[in-house]
C-alpha cells in the first residue's frame, strides 16, 4: 500500500510510530500491526506509515543467483514464529502460487533465494499499512513532545509519530584502499554490475572472500561460459563449512536473545567467537565439495578456468578502461602474481547503515559504550535526555542481542517485542505527551 491511500499525512496525523526503511524487518513489524489491529476487542489500532527510499520493494537483488538457496529454514518466516496461523506465513504463500504439494515433494526446508524473494515481495504487495516507496528520510527531529521525520523523493513532507522504528539495513564494505567502480564492485549488486560491465576482453575474475557470497560468485562465474575463468582470493587456505548443526542453531533462538542480553560484556563476544562460523565467512558444505571436484577435475583435465587461492590477498589492483590488473600475494611465499580480468568482485560483507546519516543532530543524544549505542531489551536506543518518545532499531545490535542482528532468523519474534513495546508505551501518550525514551538522567 502507498502513502498514496493513507489516511492522515505530512502532519495532520499524530502516528504511533514511523517506520523508516522497509526490508524485511520493517516488513515483518507491519503485517505485526495488520494482526494486531484486526484482533477482537482492538478500540484504538495502532497508526504507522514506513518510507524506503526504493522504488519498489526489493531484497538484496543483486543477489539472487539462480539454484543459491537460503541458509535458514523457511519455517523461520516472517511471522510463523509470532502466528502460525498468519496469512502471510511461507506456506500460505505457496497455497497461494499453486506450489504447495510440489514444494512438500521437494523435500527440503531451504527455498532458493529467488523464490524466497517472490515471497517477501507478495507479502509486501498483501500489506495495507501505509509505505511511502521512493521516498527517504532525511532526518528526524525532535519537535514539541513528537517526532518530526522530514522526508524527500516521490512522496516528500513530514510525517510525524510518537515513536521510530528504523530499519536501514546494512552497508557493503569494501576493502579500505578501494574504491567502487564498474570493474570493482561489491558482492551486493553483483548480478547487476555483471550486466553493466563495460567490456569483457579477457574473460577472466577475480573474487574476493572466504564467505558463502564469496562461494556462489565464483561458481556462478564459473558456469557462465566454457570460457570463462574464475580466480578466488582469500586469506585461509580453504572455505570453512558453516556449522549449522542444531546445538549451533540455538544461538538463533528467541530464547538465546535473553540470554546473550543478560550476559556479561566478557561472555557476549565468547559466544560470538564461538558461534562465527555459523553465520560469518562460511560456506555450505555442498557447495565446498562442489568447487573442490570442479578445481580437481581441470588439474586432471590439464585445463584450468578455476583457481582458489588460499592464504593470499589482493597487493593492489590497477584499473584501466580495458580491465583491471590484479597483484595477488601468496602470504607463505611472498610470491606475486599479475592477472588482467574483467572484474573484481569483493564479498567482503557489510556494516550496519550509520544512524547519523538518519538521526542527524539527534545522534548526539544516544548512549555509547566502546562506541556503539546502548540498547534496551525492546530494541529503543538509549539516551542522555528525555526525547519525544522511542527511537527502536531493527539491526545495529549484534553487540547487544547476538547473531541475529542482521539477520531473517528473529524478525517474526523481534517484531512482536517492538510492537508490544510502542503499544504499551503509546498507552500512556493517549491523554497527554508522549512518554520519553529511555534514559541515563
Amino acid at each position: 500500500m502507498t502513502a498514496d491511500t493513507a489516511s492522515g499525512v505530512d502532519g495532520h496525523q499524530m502516528l504511533d510510530f514511523v517506520g523508516i526503511g522497509f526490508g524485511p524487518s520493517n516488513l515483518a513489524l507491519a503485517i505485526a500491526v495488520m494482526e494486531h489491529n484486526a484482533e477482537p476487542g482492538v478500540t484504538r489500532p495502532v497508526t504507522a506509515e514506513f518510507v524506503e527510499c526504493k522504488p519498489e520493494f526489493g531484497w538484496h537483488t543483486g543477489m539472487l543467483i539462480p539454484g543459491a538457496t537460503m541458509q535458514i529454514s523457511f519455517l523461520k518466516d516472517l511471522v510463523t514464529q509470532r502466528n502460525p496461523q498468519s496469512e502471510f506465513t511461507f506456506l500460505q504463500y505457496l497455497t497461494e502460487r499453486g506450489r504447495l504439494t510440489e514444494f512438500i515433494n521437494f523435500k527440503t526446508f531451504f527455498p532458493t533465494r529467488l523464490e524466497f524473494h517472490d515471497y517477501l515481495v507478495w507479502a509486501a504487495d498483501k500489506v495495507t499499512v501505509p509505505v511511502r516507496y521512493g521516498t527517504r528520510a532525511v532526518s528526524v527531529r525532535d519537535v514539541d513532545g513528537a517526532f518530526e521525520i522530514e522526508l524527500t523523493g516521490e512522496h516528500a513532507g513530514v510525517l510525524r509519530g510518537r515513536n521510530v522504528v528504523i530499519a536501514g539495513g546494512l552497508t557493503p564494505h569494501l576493502p579500505p584502499d578501494v574504491s567502487p567502480s564498474a570493474r570493482q564492485v561489491h558482492n551486493h549488486g553483483f548480478l547487476h554490475d555483471l550486466e553493466r560491465l563495460p567490456s569483457r576482453e579477457h574473460n577472466r575474475f577475480v573474487v574476493v572472500g572466504a564467505g558463502q557470497s564469496a562461494a556462489e560468485v565464483a561458481a556462478y562465474l564459473h558456469d557462465m561460459s566454457e570460457a570463462t575463468e574464475v580466480h578466488g582470493v582469500f586469506a585461509k587456505y580453504g572455505y570453512s563449512p558453516a556449522d549449522d548443526s542444531p546445538f549451533a542453531n540455538r544461538v538463533f533462538d528467541p530464547d538465546a536473545v535473553d540470554d546473550f542480553y543478560s550476559a556479561a560484556p566478557g561472555v557476549r563476544r565468547q559466544l560470538i567467537d564461538y558461534h562465527r562460523s555459523t553465520n560469518y565467512s562460511a560456506v555450505d558444505l555442498p557447495l565446498i565439495e562442489d568447487l573442490y571436484a570442479r578445481e580437481y577435475a581441470e588439474r586432471v583435465a590439464g585445463r584450468r578456468r578455476l583457481f582458489l587461492r588460499g592464504a593470499s590477498s589482493i597487493l593492489k589492483a590497477d584499473e584501466s578502461d580495458g580491465g583491471v590488473r590484479v597483484h595477488i600475494l601468496h602470504h607463505p611465499t611472498g610470491d606475486i602474481d599479475e592477472l588482467d580480468c574483467d572484474a573484481v568482485i569483493y564479498a567482503t560483507g557489510f556494516l550496519p547503515a550509520p544512524l547519523t546519516d538518519i538521526l542527524g543532530e539527534l545522534h548526539g543524544d544516544l548512549v555509547l559504550e566502546a562506541g556503539m549505542p546502548v540498547v534496551s531489551r525492546d530494541y529503543r536506543l538509549t539516551t542522555s535526555r528525555d526525547i519525544a518518545g522511542g527511537l527502536y532499531i531493527q539491526g545495529n545490535t549484534e553487540h547487544s542481542h547476538g547473531l541475529t542482528s542482521s539477520l531473517l532468523s528473529n524478525i517474526a519474534v523481534r517484531s512482536a517485542e517492538i510492537l508490544q513495546s510502542i503499544d504499551a508505551r503509546r498507552l500512556d501518550c493517549v491523554a497527554g505527551p508522549a512518554v520519553g525514551t529511555q534514559s541515563l538522567s
